[in-house]
């Protein structure tokens, strides 16, 4: 008795929404009444509720009003934008459709082997000391090209490896310059010390089993949050922390594995910071990652021994780690934490550098083509704009967007704060300077 009169009260609620819907004029009058007829008003399924967007006709999700969970089987994928490809509704519908389609790749992958790249180009207004330090100029950034052979060790043994080349402006700071004009790819320049330039930041072999696995020659550091590749960053412009406390590359072997589901180890030694397959120290590169949660994930990497000549030829060793906290505060919000130390010295014990910084970010998720962040980087640092001993605090803030009209193409722009009391970085405008950016990163 109490299912029948559920089903008649469940009728009724339908034909008065559907009577509703059809005295609007509304366009969805047919919809969702060959929703109801279809869907049988008696059952609570879709079409009867007040979320009507998932029926099995399969055109509810061009009526604008469906939900996205249950339109994306009808919907190409949920690539519709009226299926909530992003937010569905509220600020995300503001911003239009969002339909990336599948990411176009040049050259695939055959045996396991895969190949691709990217062109970055970019203008920025004033110049930065980091990275951005041609100004008023369109500058290509990086014209990238890698092949690669990702190990796959599900089945037991594999072998792989990796080699990334890379031209343009960015090129001279991925380089070996940790030995000088020694390194294998210091002299590749062109265009003076801010000029274009070409670089083999990466060439490895790679062996793994099971869930160990070993990296064999020139490969990218696990330190720090930011990266040289500009596909891996949300941002135009650098933070002071990655370029001058941190190495970009290691010539050495590395090894990873995988504990359990949470918990990653790294270990391995390494020929100091930005060395070519040349000496240029001695030093432990390792870390350990950790998933506390599936909302939080922390990663202590560290490198400490020899590690290479200092500004004035002279060993540097020492001490450094970078901790990084990445915490997803909602489904469209996450919020990165990172506090990098760096403690270098002579043979002799006299200071070469020692700096601390800490940046945060803050990124939200519009849609697939639309996300907004912030970044805050305060960096205290000795002995990277003067001598040991003058100590000077700088602080910088980044607004930025990313736009992706194509699942090829990424768009940033980014307005710049950064306020330098001790004008010790170099800034154009002294102690403070804003600065606009916009660059396109091509993929392919």
């Amino acid at each position: 008795m109490k299912l029948s009169k559920i089903a008649m009260l469940a009728a009724i609620a339908c034909a008065s929404y559907t009577s509703s819907m059809t005295a609007s004029g509304n366009d969805s009058i047919e919809l969702v009444s060959h929703c109801a007829a279809a869907c049988d008003c008696g059952e609570p399924v879709c079409g009867c509720e007040t979320v009507v967007g998932c029926d099995p006709c399969g055109d509810a999700c061009d009526s604008g009003f469906g939900d996205a969970g249950c339109c994306d089987a009808g919907c190409d994928g949920g690539c519709d934008s009226a299926c909530g490809c992003g937010l569905g509704g509220g600020l995300g519908s503001l911003l239009g459709d969002c339909c990336l389609g599948e990411q176009w790749s040049l050259f695939g992958e055959h045996c396991g082997w895969s190949a691709g790249g990217w062109v970055q180009m970019g203008y920025h207004d004033r110049a930065l000391p980091i990275f951005n330090d041609r100004p008023d100029e369109y500058n290509l950034h990086q014209a990238w090209l890698y092949a690669e052979k990702a190990i796959d060790t599900s089945c037991g043994f594999d072998i792989g490896g990796r080699i990334d080349y890379v031209y343009g402006i960015d090129a001279q700071n991925t380089q070996a310059f940790g030995t000088g004009n020694r390194g294998w790819d210091n002299d590749w320049d062109n265009g003076g010390a801010n000029g274009y330039g070409h670089a083999l930041p990466q060439l490895y072999f790679e062996a793994g089993y099971g869930d160990l696995s070993v990296k064999m020659g020139h490969f990218y550091t696990i330190i720090g949050y930011e990266v040289v590749a500009a596909p891996g960053n949300f941002f135009y412009s650098h933070a002071y922390t990655m370029n001058y406390s941190e190495p970009f590359t290691h010539t050495g072997v590395l090894a990873t594995y995988n504990v359990n589901d949470n918990v990653t180890a790294y270990g391995g030694y390494t020929l100091g910071w930005d060395s070519g397959f040349d000496d240029n120290g001695d030093s432990f590169l390792g870390g350990l990652s950790v998933a506390m949660s599936d909302d939080l994930t922390l990663t202590y990497a560290t490198t400490f021994g020899r590690i290479g000549a200092a500004p004035l030829g002279t060993p540097e060793q020492g001490y450094m780690h970078s901790i990084v906290a990445d915490v997803t505060l909602s489904d469209n919000l996450q919020y990165i934490f990172q506090s990098d130390y760096l403690d270098t010295e002579t043979s002799a014990g006299a200071t070469v550098r020692e700096t601390f910084g800490i940046n945060q970010y803050l990124i939200y998720t519009l849609s697939d083509c639309w996300a907004a962040g912030g970044r805050f980087e305060y960096y205290n640092n000795e002995g990277i704009f003067g001598a040991p001993g003058n100590d000077s605090d700088i602080y910088a803030l980044t607004m930025g967007l990313n736009y992706k009209p194509h699942s090829n193409v990424v768009v940033r722009p980014e307005i710049r704060w950064d306020w330098d009391d001790d004008q010790v970085a170099g800034l154009e405008s002294g102690d403070d300077q804003t600065t606009f950016g916009i660059d396109t990163i091509f993929l392919f």
